[in-house]
């Protein structure tokens, strides 16, 4: 992987990132440092995404990133993630 690779990436995970936190309020706690954290695991679904969900539409790519996998693979981990944690800190809470 190039640098140039390792922007988009980071380009598309801060775009779905910013959707989902700021737009959607979609979020664990509200704060800027949610949503850095958000594009560090939004890029590994980007990366993920545009692995495993294949080559869609070449005309919308730059060298092996595929925009379309990379925002589905970024969203569903995203998405993924602030569950998990929404969901731990149900089980946590109800322990006490």
């Amino acid at each position: 992987m190039d640098f140039m690779t390792f922007l988009v990436l980071l380009i598309i995970s801060a775009i779905v990132s910013g959707v989902m936190h700021y737009g959607l309020h979609y979020y664990v706690t509200p704060g800027p440092d949610s949503f850095v954290s958000k594009v560090v695991v939004g890029w590994v679904g980007a990366l993920l995404g545009t692995r495993m969900l294949g080559q869609w539409w070449e005309g919308l790519s730059y060298g092996d990133v595929y925009f379309i996998p990379a925002l589905l693979g970024s969203a569903a981990v995203l998405v993924f993630a602030v569950d998990f944690v929404k969901s731990w800190g149900t089980v946590l809470r109800a322990r006490t």
